[in-house]
């Protein structure tokens, strides 16, 4: 073999295995990372939920705590004006058309009050598939929250999710027909 093509086969294994190392990296649905676990714990997730509506998509990290169940970790992102389609990479920092913060967190251990993170300061959302009730809904996301005052000021937060999205739509406005043709109350 040439050391031309010597070069070339070494080059073809370097890259195999750097891309192999990029996959290896990534996190395994339904898990948590960052260094908000300076704060709380965050491994041993039990049950991840997704629940999407008109107005947002929200993904939710419990974990079994004996007779108790604590939420880890509750990151809600606001979908206004937002076209959410996987593929699409959503900014989670700053607000959305009408003011609102484009994403929040929360935690809440058991007994506990609950705690709101610090606004995100750089961060995003990308989802590998579904997003809409019903459909399987995969995809990660990475944040880091801002500096100063408020839980979670200065850390980050990355986490991996993998469920069938819920429907938590607000049901019939009063007055409008329910399935059977019966109005609401």
């Amino acid at each position: 073999m040439s050391r031309a093509a010597r070069a070339l086969a070494a080059l073809g294994v370097a890259a195999l295995t750097f891309g192999a190392g990029l996959t290896a990296c990534g996190l395994e649905d339904n898990t948590l990372e960052g260094s908000v676990s300076e704060l709380f714990p965050l491994g041993d997730i039990s049950r991840v939920e997704v629940l999407r509506n008109s107005e947002a998509l929200q993904v939710s990290y419990f974990r079994n705590n004996e007779l108790d169940v604590d939420l880890v970790a509750r990151l809600t992102v606001s979908t206004e004006g937002l076209d959410l389609r996987p593929g699409a990479k959503v900014d989670l920092a700053g607000t959305t058309p009408s003011g609102q913060a484009r994403a929040s967190v929360v935690h809440l251990n058991a007994g506990e009050p609950a705690r709101v993170f610090a606004p995100v300061e750089n961060g995003d959302l990308q989802l590998e598939e579904g997003g809409n009730p019903g459909e399987k809904t995969r995809g990660d996301f990475s944040m880091s929250f801002r500096k100063g005052d408020g839980f979670g000021a200065g850390r980050s937060l990355e986490g991996a999710f993998n469920a069938v999205a819920v429907d938590a739509s607000f049901g019939p406005e009063p007055g409008e027909l329910l399935d059977a043709g019966v109005p609401a109350p």
